[in-house]
């Protein structure tokens, strides 16, 4: 379908975007990818510079604040924040990772915004609890993998604990955002609805991790202990074989079957220890030394194949640096080059959900920090001399 004949599934909603970091430009990011006006409020001295020297951010900044405007704001002042409130009140979504002291000092809580528009959500993502004991605690991501227990399954698994080598936090988290956000403006445009909303990295990634880690545990009185032994098992990881690296994933009765038979085991066919799923999991250890030593057996491209074949799962283990040629990546189209207006050339990856009707294309690049400052407060009604003065921060 025609790219033009698409709409954004969040069109003609405004989302104020008081976010900082990853966690909550990424999520607002998905809600300016399906169409909402996002308009990031930056301080007179941003967080992030696109030109600047830092690439790490800068190449961050691109990703997270694509499809949104900018505005730029000094809060602390009485034109800055007159602006941000009549910039409110045209707004469906007020979002912010500030803390609740923060918020207070600068009149933007809850209940002074939606007294101001009681249709408005109000969106806080933080890192712990405002009702729990360590609210106050200063959260990223390496510290929400620490408190959660995801750095410490390194450690069950035979290890040290470890960071994951991703922002995993902030980025999970986003989508948490992102997902109540939409809940409420479902809500919110069904009945006219606001919403207050408070999303906590500490107890989000606590759910998250405890999905399959729970177990046992999960019942009263505990039928057994916290942790899933497939997962934390030393032999789960990539293999090497015989010219490179290759994950080998036999999962069910008739894999591990076809799996003995062409790895030269079939004595194993008849191991009690390795019947079952059940027998499996009890004996995961020795599986998966198994298939550690098997791997040697063959070339990346063997194992690909002969694992096709018989309906095995596997894949190569890809760097990074090999994802933009990807056949498959490439077919889809979901790493693209183009042209920013101040930048030049950048790749740009794309929502990797497609749709019939719905578009999530890139409309805007990332703007520079108060890029569109004097459009928007024009758009208010704001005369030019107002607007001069606002944008004036010696």
């Amino acid at each position: 379908m025609d790219v033009k004949s698409k709409v954004g599934a969040l069109d003609g909603i405004r989302v104020i975007d008081l976010t900082t970091v990853v966690m909550g430009p990424m999520a607002t990011r998905i809600l300016a990818d399906h169409g909402a006006d996002v308009i990031r409020i930056e301080p007179p001295q941003p967080g992030y510079d696109l030109a600047g020297d830092n690439l790490d951010v800068a190449a961050i900044a691109l990703d997270t604040h694509r499809n949104k405007r900018s505005v730029t704001l000094d809060l602390k002042t009485e034109l800055g924040a007159a602006a941000l409130l009549d910039l409110v009140a045209t707004a469906d979504v007020f979002v912010s990772n500030l803390r609740a002291a923060a918020l207070e000092r600068l009149n933007l809580s809850a209940d002074i915004l939606r007294s101001r528009s009681p249709r408005l959500i109000h969106c806080v993502a933080n890192g712990y609890g405002s009702e729990g004991p360590y609210a106050e605690r200063t959260a990223y991501d390496d510290a929400i993998q620490a408190a959660s227990g995801l750095a410490a399954l390194s450690a069950r698994a035979g290890g040290e604990p470890a960071y994951v080598p991703a922002i995993v936090a902030d980025k999970t988290c986003a989508m948490v955002v992102a997902q109540s956000l939409l809940a409420a403006i479902i809500l919110q445009q069904r009945t006219g609805e606001g919403q207050t909303i408070e999303v906590p990295m500490f107890e989000s990634m606590v759910g998250f991790n405890m999905v399959e880690h729970f177990r046992g545990a999960a019942f009263d009185p505990p039928k057994g202990d916290l942790g899933y032994p497939r997962l934390l098992a030393k032999d789960r990881r990539p293999y090497r074989c015989a010219d490179g690296w290759v994950a080998l994933l036999p999962y069910s009765s008739t894999n591990y079957r076809a799996f003995f038979e062409i790895s030269g085991r079939p004595d194993l066919l008849e191991d009690r220890r390795f019947a079952t799923h059940k027998d499996r999991i009890d004996n995961i250890d020795e599986l998966y030394g198994i298939l550690a030593e098997s791997a040697l057996q063959r070339t990346v491209a063997e194992w690909m194949a002969v694992c096709a074949e018989h309906g095995i799962p596997a894949s190569p283990v890809l760097d990074l640096a090999d994802l933009p040629d990807d056949p498959h990546i490439k077919a889809v189209g979901l790493i693209e080059s183009v042209e920013h207006p101040h930048l030049g050339s950048y790749r740009v990856v794309h929502d990797a959900v497609s749709y019939d009707t719905l578009d999530t294309s890139l409309r805007r690049h990332a703007p520079l920090p108060g890029e569109h400052t004097a459009e928007i407060m024009k758009e208010l009604g704001w005369p030019h001399e107002r607007i001069v003065q606002l944008t004036c921060f010696d």
